[in-house]
């Protein structure tokens, strides 16, 4: 069925990049930096049908919490029905991450994941996102995004100052997988020399 809405969905939807559904290698692989040793708060920036929700749920705690960020309706419609209250699911844009959060009680998240295809998105766009993510997260937090390309690097070094990356080819298609730390000192670009 996730299939099926998937390829439903990148008919009518020019923003979903992809066919199927996340693999369980590359939610394994996205997610390996999250301690679900204690309570903490997830934000998710385009969680599809919830292939990484089910697997967060599993381990997180009673008290932590899942704020999923999703634009397309069809695939909203499918979120909503998670039953859970440690879940809370907006159809909204990523650049409005931070009003989410604090509208759910969160100042601050610990991770936050995207599977957004920034590569699809106005510059002007892709900077708000990163910039709202950067001010979202509690220092030392993790931004986690996978993506079909290596497309994202330079974008998140602007506002990270330094990213891993990684690849899991067992996944349709491939994904690039990056891993970003907060540690409170934000790399900002070079002043142009006169």
């Amino acid at each position: 069925m996730s299939t099926l809405a998937y390829l439903k969905s990148l008919i009518k939807d020019k923003n979903v990049a992809s066919i199927t559904p996340s693999s369980r290698y590359t939610v394994r692989k996205v997610t390996r930096k999250i301690d679900f040793s204690g309570d903490i708060t997830i934000v998710e920036y385009g969680p599809g049908t919830g292939v990484f929700a089910e697997y967060l749920l599993k381990k997180m705690s009673p008290d932590s919490r899942l704020i999923m960020i999703e634009l397309n309706p069809d695939f909203v419609e499918i979120l909503q029905k998670i039953d859970d209250p440690r879940v809370s699911v907006h159809r909204q844009s990523a650049e409005e991450a931070e009003a989410i959060a604090q509208n759910c009680g969160a100042l601050e998240a610990d991770y936050i994941l995207s599977g957004i295809p920034f590569s699809f998105l106005p510059v002007q766009v892709k900077d708000n996102i990163l910039t709202a993510t950067y001010r979202l997260l509690r220092e030392d937090g993790y931004f986690l995004a996978y993506q079909t390309s290596m497309h994202l690097r330079k974008p998140i070094e602007k506002h990270f100052g330094a990213v891993e990356m990684s690849f899991e080819i067992r996944n349709i298609p491939p994904m690039c997988i990056y891993e970003a730390r907060k540690n409170g000192h934000r790399h900002l670009p070079h002043p142009p020399k006169n």
